[in-house]
């Protein structure tokens, strides 16, 4: 996509380009990187607490940020056309966020997961496919802290980074027509928590009895973009135990 509103030397690797009338995309490079994802945070967290007239709400995603806005609110304030106000705006935004993220201690939640039996159905799969044994993918899935890097698909569902590559399977050639809340997946290169039910053809490996998404609570989804979560096995007593606290 070219680059219709040229950044700083400085940071060249940032482009802005309209997307329709009332939308204007910043990506912060073309590759799934933790310091792009720290550009996308900042820049959020910037229009967060500094909203310009007209601002509508951003969409972050992997490595951009697209910020929709009103034309009509922008066009009175500024003599621009309103794509090149918001650029110009997201400009000056730019040269002001930080990516202190970077340098700070992650927040880190645990996850609890019961690895096998009537949780996992494809947990041999994984293991066959890897040349690994169960025990060994369980190790392999649990030992690294996993980056949100942002939350989509459905309300909670979390994409993260951060997945030791030899666990790397291919989706189910079927898909399910019902994955339930919790499951724990694999597919390519990625792994995840289904949120809520739905259908899905990922690897299932096991499942969580934490509630994700909440929609009724006072923050519906368990976890945001920036955190970190690692994957702790559990017995299934202690599943069920879990479960009836989280009803």
């Amino acid at each position: 996509m070219e680059n219709l509103y040229p950044t700083p030397a400085t940071r060249a690797e940032v482009q802005l380009y309209p997307l329709g009338e009332s939308a204007v995309v910043v990506q912060f490079g073309d590759a799934i990187k933790r310091h792009a994802h720290h550009e996308v945070q900042a820049l959020s967290a910037y229009l967060d607490a500094h909203p310009f007239p007209g601002f509508v709400e951003y969409v972050p995603a992997f490595t951009t940020v697209t910020v929709y806005y009103n034309p009509l609110e922008v066009s009175l304030a500024k003599e621009a056309s309103p794509s090149d106000s918001v650029a110009e705006t997201l400009k000056q935004m730019l040269l002001q966020t930080t990516t202190e993220a970077e340098n700070t201690a992650p927040h880190v939640i645990e996850i609890p997961v019961c690895y096998g039996g009537k949780f996992a159905p494809d947990l041999a799969f994984v293991a066959g496919h890897t040349h690994l044994s169960q025990e060994e993918v369980i190790a392999l899935h649990t030992q690294p802290e996993y980056l949100v890097y942002m939350i989509g698909f459905a309300p909670g569902f979390p994409y993260l980074g951060g997945m030791n590559e030899q666990l790397v399977v291919p989706r189910k050639e079927k898909p399910r027509t019902k994955v339930p809340a919790g499951s724990v997946g694999i597919a390519g290169k990625q792994t995840g928590v289904y949120s809520i039910q739905t259908p899905g053809g990922w690897q299932l490996i096991g499942r969580t009895p934490l509630r994700l998404f909440t929609p009724h609570g006072p923050t519906p989804s368990l976890l945001s973009a920036g955190d970190y979560i690692r994957f702790v096995p559990i017995t299934e007593r202690e599943y069920e135990r879990t479960q009836q606290h989280e009803s």
